[in-house]
């Protein structure tokens, strides 16, 4: 199949062929497939979570688990110091190079400050606990204080289990990521905090219970990235150490600013929604922005999957396999993404009566924040690809400005719109932040993701989930029945689309993959 980038073809590759691209791909699928079902459980065991705090406390105190735990989140995007992707690149590198033994010289190289700047971040959220709880929630500044408290003493626990995972990545395999943190962890956290809700009726063990599961992560994480690291040079491991820090922390520090930046762009907006309009308000706005996580169930994986081989391919300078990489799997992405965000867009209200009474209120905010994210997932994984092409110091500057557009917008309409404020906001920077990088990666390496694939994906999922139920409601009004009726015809005929065109989407080499997994696991290793 030839893989286009609008500019003419770039190389031959057949589907499962032998070339570079080809390799590239089947490797891209593997490790798809297995990220693709981790997050799967994670977004699914994550709106679970959700649905079980809107469903069994009040709306205040629901903003304030998710307004706690937000701010928590944010500590840990401080916490890492951009050494997630940092530790991929590197040690990706590395193997790419003959030098997979560099792994453990490059770990320790991020773990010092990572752990020493954990506990400070730790214990300044303990310390200051009460002055953020009048702050960020007035309503319940007691409350807030002592849950800020418990989470604080997880915030080192979560940077190691970080780091860990992070390396295990760097070495090539998406399975510690995909069953500790992307199974284990969310499902833990669901149980234990349906264990408080459900069986001793208390809210207030509710963040003991989310945070205690960091715990085994970060212990089955370390495990296994020993287990898999080679052991570090036989030269001294000082000396290396010392020849790698400084452009490991040139790339990571621009890197740890951005990814502070980005998380604070997805998490903040809930505290300043708590802070500015109220706890309730804060609730209404997470429950509508949950919907987005289960759009970014095959964006995570495949994001995942992808990113040290675009690494390697870029480290080559082998710009034909990198393209084809970014323009296939944003294909990949469409598919599995864009049919969702229709159908929020048309049942924005059905979907959210689901988190109970008062919630579907919401709905202008989910509608225009999938509108956003058929424009963010149709520009690919583009400030990862900017990322892995050495451009950190691009990234943040990006990112930097989306968030300054966000955190204005949000000062200025969340006290007069509440939720719809914060949603407005998000939905400038997300867009800001996906389009300023997509013009950089199109200057240097020189990549786009609109091939041939990703725009008739684009074409499929828009004519049967949005243009075939709009031409519906408007001849046979807008009944749940209709509605219902029309999606099983759309998704049916998806069906079809996938099956009459997977050579063409390469979906082949998606299904191939899961097939060696399944016959991998029936023979198990050699030898048995």
């Amino acid at each position: 199949m030839t893989i286009a980038d609008g500019q003419g073809p770039v190389r031959e590759s057949a589907v499962g062929g032998s070339g570079a691209e080809g390799r590239s791909l089947r490797r891209a699928a593997r490790g798809s497939i297995l990220t693709l079902t981790g997050s799967a459980v994670a977004a699914v065991a994550g709106f679970a979570l959700t649905l079980a705090i809107t469903r069994l406390s009040s709306q205040d105190q629901a903003g304030l688990f998710f307004s706690a735990t937000s701010l928590f989140l944010l500590a840990i995007g401080l916490a890492r110091l951009g050494t997630q992707t940092s530790l991929v690149y590197f040690i990706s590198r590395g193997r790419s190079r003959g030098r997979p033994d560099l792994a453990r010289p490059y770990m320790r190289t991020a773990a010092l400050p990572v752990l020493l700047v954990s506990v400070l971040v730790g214990l300044g959220l303990f310390v200051g606990a009460e002055a953020l709880g009048r702050w960020l929630s007035p309503e319940m500044s007691a409350d807030f204080a002592r849950w800020m408290r418990v989470l604080a003493v997880a915030v080192p626990v979560a940077a190691v289990a970080n780091l860990a995972l992070a390396g295990t990545q760097g070495l090539g395999t998406m399975k510690a990521l995909a069953l500790v943190e992307q199974v284990g962890r969310p499902l833990g956290q669901l149980l234990l905090v349906g264990v408080v809700l459900v069986w001793l009726g208390d809210p207030g063990l509710l963040p003991t219970a989310w945070a205690i599961v960091y715990v085994p992560v970060a212990a089955i994480a370390w495990w296994w990235w020993h287990r898999l690291a080679r052991p570090a040079p036989t030269e001294d491991v000082g000396a290396t150490v010392r020849s790698l820090t400084r452009p490991f922390w040139a790339f990571s520090t621009p890197r740890a600013l951005a990814a502070v930046t980005q998380t604070a762009m997805q998490r903040f907006d809930i505290v300043l929604v708590g802070a500015l309009a109220g706890l309730a308000e804060a609730a209404i706005y997470t429950a509508a922005t949950r919907f987005l996580v289960l759009g970014q169930i095959a964006g995570r994986a495949l994001s995942l999957s992808i990113q040290p081989l675009l690494g390697e391919a870029l480290a080559r300078h082998d710009r034909a396999v990198a393209r084809s990489l970014y323009q296939v799997v944003t294909a990949w992405l469409v598919l599995g993404t864009w049919p969702l965000y229709l159908v929020f867009i048309n049942h924005a209200s059905w979907a959210l009566e689901i988190f109970g009474d008062g919630y579907s209120e919401a709905a202008p905010a989910l509608v225009l924040l999938s509108c956003v994210m058929l424009v963010a997932t149709a520009c690919g994984m583009v400030d990862m690809v900017l990322n892995m092409a050495g451009r950190s110091l691009w990234n943040l500057l990006n990112v930097v400005v989306a968030f300054g557009v966000n955190l204005g917008l949000d000062l200025w309409l969340i006290p007069q719109w509440g939720f719809m404020g914060a949603a407005i906001g998000w939905a400038a920077a997300i867009t800001t932040n996906n389009l300023l990088p997509l013009a950089q990666v199109a200057r240097e390496p020189g990549i786009h993701p609109f091939g041939r694939q990703t725009l008739s994906a684009m074409g499929t999922a828009t004519l049967l989930f949005g243009v075939l139920p709009a031409v519906a409601s408007a001849v046979a009004g807008n009944g749940h029945g209709v509605s219902l009726a029309v999606l099983c015809l759309a998704a049916a005929l998806y069906a079809v689309a996938l099956v009459l065109a997977r050579r063409h989407w390469h979906l082949t080499l998606l299904v191939t993959a899961v097939r060696r997994r399944r016959r991998s696991r029936r023979e198990g290793p050699p030898g048995t």
